[in-house]
């Protein structure tokens, strides 16, 4: 926390009011480590021999010890305590008991737990008043605390760079690393800069993504690296907006409360800003329904201001599927990364996709979207801007191809052939409607003739070939063909009715 939050009471304080007169008898040098500094919750009194059911963690326990007999088994007694979580004991002299049994001070010195003297003079009251006190004092101050970064955090909203004025004012008064993560999952903007460890940067960024990937709201604790994160989501559930992530061990409940402040503007001001995004989106859109005319022209004058120059040609043009256009994350994120590469993408909405155009030999940010969205990219051939709807055209057949994550390229789609292209679940469809009649045949009269056609078309029409391939007599051949030709009702002595029967049976199969 900053200096401005005032650290809970401690045992080090209560032993320092001069006006209690309270002398540790164990020796700061033979505790823990800062144990002496650990909060202090409470001050209370009991002389029962085992009082931890009535005891609640992190108070301290004065005693009197009319508890004790010759036999006490101080070891047991003091155990039971660290167990319970008793910060420490105090023991009132001269009441019961002339000065501290020796064998309590062994067990506590022994177990690690701090021993106070309380003297006569200083009632036991008066220590747990002064613990209330404390224990009051530092709960208001907190209070003013929150109170006052809260307004401090309020003020630096209403500063030109608003939500980042937000966010460094809440570092500073937590004093701790606060960083905001875009719908994407991408770190957008941290204070202190790289004031995070990279390999819990990256734990954090993992789990950030995780958590906006399942769309729901959500805050998550995460430890890595030694580092306590808080993860909490911004925006509603089914349109996250992005994630607020706070590196702190423990928040307090005014803490939490400044923190809460934080997020409402946060998500609010995210909100704001998916307005200006809309906006931005159709002008975008705007630009690649202008591209699409074959005339760079318009679209290189329009947005030159606001998003750069255009990817030099030759470029290729991408192509998302339909859905990923209504992604909020995806277009985060491709703003973000073309505002990186201004002159080196450029994107906008399509009629069924997210169109996406960058150099020819700079392919890499699309497998780097296809890898991080889990999408299928379709990818042209390098063209001028004098072909991009061709290109487009060329994107929309390479996508539509595959089925798994991944880029999908245009050239490879057009090596596979012409049929491939057409193989289709529609064309594939029609094929098997056009070769049923002998199907039907075949199985009905035990007969080949589709095998028969389809090795007498891959054999050029050879009644010769086919017989050799077939090991049938060739006048068999022949016989089937013509039998063939009966009952699909077709002439196949002409160069066209035999290209469509041999097209049907290549994507038929």
């Amino acid at each position: 926390m900053a200096d401005t939050a005032v650290a809970p009471p401690s045992l080090r304080a209560l032993l320092g009011r001069p006006d209690l007169h309270l002398r540790p008898v164990v020796d700061e040098d033979a505790l823990p480590a800062g144990i002496l500094d650990r909060p202090v919750r409470w001050v209370h009194s009991s002389d029962l021999v085992d009082p931890t059911p009535f005891l609640s963690e992190g108070l301290v326990l004065l005693t009197t010890g009319t508890q004790f007999t010759e036999e006490a088994d101080y070891t047991a007694y003091v155990g039971r305590l660290l167990a319970r979580g008793v910060r420490a004991l105090g023991f009132g002299t001269e009441v019961v008991r002339d000065g501290i049994p020796s064998g309590l001070t062994a067990a506590c010195l022994s177990g690690g737990m701090p021993l106070f003297e309380v003297p006569y003079r200083t009632p036991f009251i008066a220590v747990a008043r002064a613990g209330a006190e404390a224990i009051a004092a530092e709960s208001y101050a907190r209070r003013s605390w929150s109170l006052a970064a809260q307004r401090a955090v309020s003020l630096a909203a209403l500063r030109p760079d608003g939500l980042s004025a937000t966010l460094a004012e809440l570092s500073r008064q937590l004093g701790c690393w606060v960083g905001l993560f875009d719908a994407a999952g991408a770190l957008r903007t941290e204070y202190p800069d790289g004031g995070l460890a990279r390999p819990a940067a990256e734990a954090v960024t993992a789990e950030v993504t995780a958590m906006l990937r399942r769309g729901t709201r959500a805050a998550s604790p995460l430890r890595s690296d030694g580092v306590s994160v808080n993860l909490q989501t911004l925006g509603r559930g089914g349109h996250l907006r992005g994630a607020l992530a706070i590196a702190s061990d423990d928040l307090d409940h005014e803490a939490r409360s400044v923190v809460t402040a934080v997020v409402a503007m946060a998500a609010l001001a995210l909100e704001q800003q998916e307005g200006l995004g809309r906006a931005i989106g159709t002008f975008r859109a705007g630009l690649v329904q202008s591209l699409t005319t074959d005339d760079p022209a318009l679209a290189r004058r329009a947005g030159r201001d606001v998003f750069g120059p255009l990817p030099a040609a030759p470029v290729v043009v991408a192509l998302t599927p339909a859905a990923s256009a209504r992604s909020t994350a995806l277009a985060e994120w491709l703003e973000v990364r073309a505002q990186e590469r201004r002159g080196e993408m450029f994107f906008g909405r399509g009629d069924d996709g997210i169109v996406l155009v960058v150099p020819a030999g700079a392919r890499g940010p699309l497998g780097e979207i296809a890898e991080r969205f889990e999408l299928v990219i379709g990818c042209s051939a390098p063209t001028g801007y004098d072909g991009f709807s061709t290109a487009l055209t060329q994107a929309r057949t390479a996508r539509d191809r595959l089925s798994t994550p991944g880029i999908a390229d245009f050239t490879d789609t057009a090596r596979a052939g012409l049929l491939a292209a057409l193989g289709s679940e529609a064309a594939r469809t029609v094929a098997a409607g056009a070769l049923e009649p002998l199907r039907a045949y075949d199985v009905a009269q035990g007969s080949a003739l589709l095998d028969t056609l389809d090795a007498w078309l891959a054999h050029d029409c050879s009644h010769e070939a086919t017989a050799q391939a077939l090991g049938i007599h060739r006048h068999t051949v022949r016989a089937r063909v013509a039998q063939a030709e009966r009952v699909l009702g077709r002439d196949l002595s002409s160069f066209g009715a035999r290209a469509e029967v041999w097209a049907a049976l290549r994507l038929a199969r």
